[in-house]
């Protein structure tokens, strides 16, 4: 009987072999595939410390472990895409006044649309990944995305813009394990990367400076910093170096906006066409309503109402109970309790249970007129 054949994306780190490991140890037949995103003419820029995904020694790291289960490996240039999907994702989102995910960005353009793509080139049944998340077929919903076993590490929240036809084309072989478990499966399979450390910076800035990175790449515009009655209280290099809920950088003493001595000060809105950063208290920070944009559902429909969920509007966020109020390729999330910084441009993901219904990107904040949820923040796209 024939073997299936599955391209591994391989970042060179501990999940991805062992995804490599556990499906080459099930009898699929394992294509290793390292992504070439990213390049930097100075090596300067990378951290002592860099772990990343793109490096020259990732590459050498998923290939030896290819070697080792007997797995050829093969190294594909993306970066035009990568340039053209997250790099300029990246820039354009802060550049509107918006915190973006460049790690989702890179889920659904290159990992997921980037990579089934080639793999029909290559004649794959399959596509996979190191993600701790699962994926189930349900015979009633199709193929549903579910939270990994490690909720510490789980990764769904950075999933939930796949369809059901991706669904049906992706493995995920170590959503089922916690990180201490992967770790020991390496090391028992003699994978040299057993005890490698994970990456912790976004790939395509190794130095971890963000906002240097983004002044290389255009030109910032200084502007006034507000308070909530639009009082000009001081002066900002960019909109560009903010987001909603920081306190660095901003240089504005508590007794500038009446505030006792020792009350921390925040960024609580972004606003890119006036370009303006208003300041104000931990208190402006909380909301409950949230408008979500580009919404993506996992079972390809809406559902037909409101509807009961909890929802995570951050990565690292914990769940919170929410009522979702669908309308088309935007909705509205109501919460149970006040949420802190809702910041555009992150990501706000759907769940029941330990199941992702969907999700998309926050658009701001929401207010209640008459009963009706509406969107109270016009820069929103």
């Amino acid at each position: 009987m024939k073997k299936q054949r599955v391209i591994v994306a391989m970042s060179g780190g501990v999940d991805s072999s062992v995804a490599a490991y556990l499906l080459s140890s099930l009898g699929y037949e394992v294509i290793g595939v390292t992504l070439r995103l990213w390049s930097t003419e100075d090596d300067s820029q990378i951290s002592t410390n860099h772990q990343g995904c793109c490096s020259i020694d990732d590459i050498e790291d998923a290939r030896l472990v290819c070697q080792s289960i007997q797995a050829p490996h093969y190294v594909i240039d993306a970066r035009k895409e990568f340039q053209d999907h997250v790099i300029e994702y990246f820039t354009q989102e802060y550049q509107k006044g918006r915190t973006p995910h460049p790690c989702i960005a890179c889920n659904d353009r290159i990992k997921f649309d980037f990579l089934l793509n080639r793999s029909q080139m290559m004649n794959a049944d399959y596509i996979a990944t190191g993600h701790y998340a699962r994926i189930i077929r349900n015979e009633s919903q199709g193929y549903v995305l579910q939270e990994g076993i490690d909720r510490l590490k789980d990764q769904s929240y950075v999933l939930f813009g796949l369809n059901q036809l991706q669904l049906g084309k992706i493995l995920l072989p170590i959503g089922g394990y916690t990180k201490t478990e992967i770790r020991d499966l390496a090391l028992r399979a003699g994978l040299h990367i057993a005890n490698k450390q994970d990456s912790q910076e976004i790939c395509f800035i190794p130095s971890g400076d963000y906002r240097q990175f983004i002044k290389n790449k255009i030109n910032p515009i200084p502007g006034d910093i507000i308070d909530h009655l639009g009082n000009v209280i001081g002066q900002h290099p960019g909109v560009e170096f903010f987001t909603v809920g920081q306190r660095r950088g901003l240089q504005i003493t508590p007794s500038q906006l009446g505030f006792p001595e020792g009350e921390k000060v925040f960024v609580t809105n972004v606003d890119p066409i006036s370009r303006t950063i208003t300041v104000g208290s931990a208190a402006d920070l909380l909301g409950h309503s949230v408008l979500v944009d580009r919404v993506n559902y996992i079972e390809g429909f809406e559902p037909s109402g409101p509807v009961s969920i909890d929802a995570k509007i951050r990565y690292n966020g914990l769940k919170s109970p929410a009522v979702l109020y669908p309308n088309g390729e935007s909705a509205v999330l109501k919460f149970k309790y006040p949420q802190r910084a809702i910041t555009p441009g992150q990501a706000a993901v759907f769940y029941s249970g330990d199941y992702v219904l969907g999700g998309g990107y926050i658009g701001g904040s929401a207010i209640e007129t008459s009963g009706v949820i509406k969107g109270a923040n016009p820069n929103s796209r």
